[in-house]
């Protein structure tokens, strides 16, 4: 049995935060009156993707309707069906649209991670709950040797990778690294951290990010896990390593 699958299966059992395992479990029994019926997931979400992945997705946490009904990240919900039509584009992703857990979808060279398991109230994790899910991500982390860059969605994917660094001992101080569209910083372990507005409704139906942008984003990421060299980055400022 692969490292991955017992990482996934101990994810799936957790109880840890009972805020959350409340929360999700009630949304699995109300429902959604578009999905009555769906036989929701409503437990933790584990990763998915491809294991020598040399691009890593960081984002928040499932959503109500969708991954906490489905059972696998960004699958059944609005960012999901605004985010893989661009990994489809940009050669992640072996289709355009992601329904459920079985309608095929393969990723190539990419992996999709968020920094909390359960879907949270309001999406907003309580710190405590970023922080019980961290024992997961760490591993998680560790066992995907071949990333070189991690796309963060989203200012709190962009804070749960820099505190995966400090607790590894690899980071000091946060505050050099800003939480920008775009912007991109070699860290320490060596790889290079591509931040990006989280490709939720709010951000999409308003035009803060649009597909070009994101599409731009995931062409960079390629670009990056090829060289990890050549293209420019933002300098921390002063240096924080």
């Amino acid at each position: 049995m692969s490292w991955l699958t017992i990482l996934n299966r101990e994810v799936v059992a957790c109880t840890r935060c009972p805020r959350l395992v409340a929360y999700r479990e009630e949304i699995a029994r109300e429902k959604k009156r578009a999905y009555r019926e769906w036989e929701y997931w409503g437990k933790p979400v584990p990763g998915f993707g491809d294991v020598h992945a040399r691009v890593l997705i960081m984002g928040l946490a499932p959503g109500a309707h969708g991954s906490n009904r489905t059972g696998r990240p960004f699958t059944g919900d609005s960012s999901g069906k605004f985010m893989y039509p661009v990994l489809y584009e940009t050669g992640f992703a072996s289709q355009p649209t992601s329904e459920s857990r079985d309608d095929g979808m393969k990723l190539t060279d990419l992996y999709i991670t968020a920094a909390v398991r359960c879907a949270p109230p309001d999406n907003k994790p309580l710190p405590q709950e970023l922080a019980e899910c961290s024992h997961f991500l760490d591993r998680e982390l560790a066992g995907l040797e071949d990333v070189k860059v991690v796309v963060a969605l989203g200012k709190i994917g962009f804070d749960a990778y820099l505190n995966y660094l400090q607790r590894r001992g690899m980071l000091t101080v946060k505050k050099a690294y800003i939480f920008k569209h775009g912007v991109s910083y070699r860290m320490a372990d060596g790889k290079v951290v591509l931040a990006s507005y989280h490709p939720s409704n709010q951000n999409t139906a308003t035009g803060k990010l649009t597909r070009e942008m994101f599409v731009k984003i995931f062409k960079q990421a390629a670009k990056l896990a090829d060289t990890n060299s050549e293209a420019p980055l933002e300098p921390a400022n002063p240096p924080s390593l």
